[in-house]
């Protein structure tokens, strides 16, 4: 009988899953993992990162894209625990991913070996922790069982991580007979039919309604089959925080994002609506405004809410109708939802459209930036299917306001943004996004947020990926900034930066890099940043008044200071 070591079958495993691209820091517990990978080269790629935070990242970014499980290998230990910040997002973004972690030999187990820990204490899991699931694979023969667990539970219900643990000495042993299992799909939970029939009447004894969609599990066909049903009864449809893309943003019938910096106007009709129609997102803080837009646990409006995870269901807030469905069930299901030929809504409906348009007029800002021009000129020559990444700070704020996606329902995902809000996300999300798809890709960064994983431009030189970064570089961590100057004004402790030399740095990585300090200096170099055949990083000067889109580091600490005395 043919004999293989257990490392080569882990290989195989993962291309019977139609995996293509694997990310990792190479670590000498799953050395027999490695040399699966080069005996199988030519069908799958081992991408080398530098460091197993981007690695996990980068990961995830490919279970966005992709809705099936991102693949990432790490070593045992500092590679577990370093990886464990994708991990998490991958868990409150509701992304599927599997994490494969190279442990200490079976016979020094549990004498606290050179790097050893508890990944299943570590890593959860619950709803409190980090992944769904977490295993150690003993038996080699075994392998394939785990593997295809793995990831069906990543992806059926509520996306999410799976942590797999693979003793050293296990993938070093031969295994007989062992065959990989074949490609596993997500399971598709079908809405209740008296349950829509009750959603249909709550949606006919409404006058506002509004449709908050979002979270994992969204694919092309469930993005086209939301429109369908938005369309048909006339709804307004807003977008969860960092899923903007699940709604075409240019139609008619879009209300903007809800998230941080939510547009108030927005807000305010949320409040005002008697029917929230939720559909994917599990309606966390940043999406309910700190939990004040809609008020916990029993809204003031009436909420339908569906989701693909009973557990999320009713967990913090209590649905007057409680749906457990997969999104693409749900939408396909909704779009076949008979409306009445007239309907109260319209003029409803119109207004927070145009709520939303209104938005988009920028305030008047100080400096010589005009970022609302910027992401104007991105709108302009960005194609329609590029992906904008960006990791977490106020420089996302510019994307998130003023850029506008077309998103799902034209055929591809085209933002991946951590609602988990990890800094240093963008940078390695970028990287795997051009790898994996070979689109374009475009960045934007703070500077803070930019050291934080600007290591892996490393990795995409090594391995051909091209994205266009935008750094802005106000010398702050901005966000933490504006907050010190609300709560403690003029007490600038710890969040001041001395950076680097970005333009020198991302030219010794191997990207092309320019600077600008003026607004009209930016098209030039976006368009020579478009031509080019390797990655750029363009730096962005940003005058440090400019602390959020709609007003000024020093209005936040005159008002603080303004305040009564407590």
């Amino acid at each position: 009988m043919n004999s293989k070591i257990a490392g080569h079958l882990l290989v195989e495993c993962l291309l019977a899953q139609g995996v293509t691209h694997a990310f990792g820091v190479p670590g000498e517990s799953y050395l027999a993992v490695l040399d699966g990978f080069h005996l199988h080269r030519d069908q799958i790629r081992f991408v080398t990162c530098r460091q197993e935070g981007g690695a996990a990242f980068m990961a995830e970014a490919q279970g966005r894209l992709t809705g099936r499980p991102g693949v990432c290998f790490v070593t045992r230990g500092p590679g577990a625990t370093n990886a464990s910040i994708g991990v998490h997002t991958a868990f409150q973004d509701s992304t599927p991913m599997v994490l494969f972690v190279g442990d200490v030999a079976s016979d020094t187990r549990d004498r606290e070996a050179f790097q050893e820990m508890d990944y299943t204490h570590f890593f959860g899991p619950s709803t409190k922790g980090m992944a769904k699931r977490v295993e150690r694979v003993d038996d080699p023969k075994r392998l394939p069982e785990y593997v295809a667990r793995a990831f069906a539970t990543a992806m059926n219900g509520r996306p999410g991580p799976v942590v797999l643990v693979l003793p050293e000495d296990m993938l070093i042993q031969p295994v007989q007979a062992a065959q990989a299992l074949p490609r596993v799909e997500p399971v598709q939970a079908w809405s209740d039919p008296g349950a829509l029939r009750s959603l249909r009447d709550m949606l006919l004894a409404a006058r506002q309604p509004l449709v908050i969609c979002g979270g994992g599990g969204w694919t092309v066909q469930a993005a086209q089959a939301l429109q369908r049903f938005a369309e048909n009864w006339q709804l307004p449809v807003a977008n969860a925080f960092r899923f903007q893309d699940t709604f075409d943003n240019h139609h008619p019938q879009y209300a903007g994002d809800v998230g941080i910096g939510i547009n108030p106007a927005l807000a305010a009709r949320i409040k005002e609506s008697d029917l929230i129609l939720a559909i994917g997102p599990r309606l966390g803080e940043m999406t309910t405004g700190g939990y004040t837009l809609l008020q916990v646990p029993k809204p003031v409006q009436k909420l339908a809410h569906i989701h693909g995870s009973a557990e999320e269901l009713n967990r913090v807030y209590q649905a007057d109708l409680a749906i457990l469905s997969t999104m693409n069930a749900a939408a396909r299901s909704l779009e076949v939802l008979t409306a009445p030929p007239d309907l109260p809504w319209t003029a409803w409906t119109q207004q927070v459209h145009e709520a939303y348009l209104s938005n988009l007029q920028p305030q008047h800002l100080p400096g010589d930036i005009d970022m609302p021009a910027i992401v104007g000129l991105l709108q302009k020559h960005l194609p329609s299917d590029a992906v904008l990444t960006n990791g977490a700070g106020n420089f996302a704020s510019w994307i998130h306001r003023f850029f506008k996606h077309h998103g799902l329902v034209k055929g591809h995902k085209t933002q991946l943004a951590p609602t988990v809000g990890a800094m240093g996300y963008g940078v390695p999300a970028g990287i795997a996004a051009s790898l994996l798809t070979g689109r374009l890709v475009f960045t934007i960064a703070g500077d803070g947020d930019f050291l934080m994983n600007g290591q892996e431009l490393a990795t995409a030189v090594q391995h051909g990926a091209k994205t266009i970064i935008v750094l802005l570089n106000n010398g702050m961590y901005g966000t933490i900034r504006m907050h010190q100057e609300r709560e403690y004004p003029q007490h600038v402790t710890g969040s001041q930066l001395q950076n680097p030399d970005f333009v020198a740095l991302a030219q010794a990585y191997g990207y092309a890099a320019t600077r600008i300090r003026q607004t009209d200096e930016f098209e030039s170099a976006l368009t020579a940043a478009l031509a080019r055949p390797q990655g750029t990083l363009i730096e962005v000067m940003l005058d440090p008044e400019v602390i959020t889109t709609r007003g000024t580091l020093q209005a936040i600490t005159d008002a603080a200071l303004a305040r009564p005395a407590t």
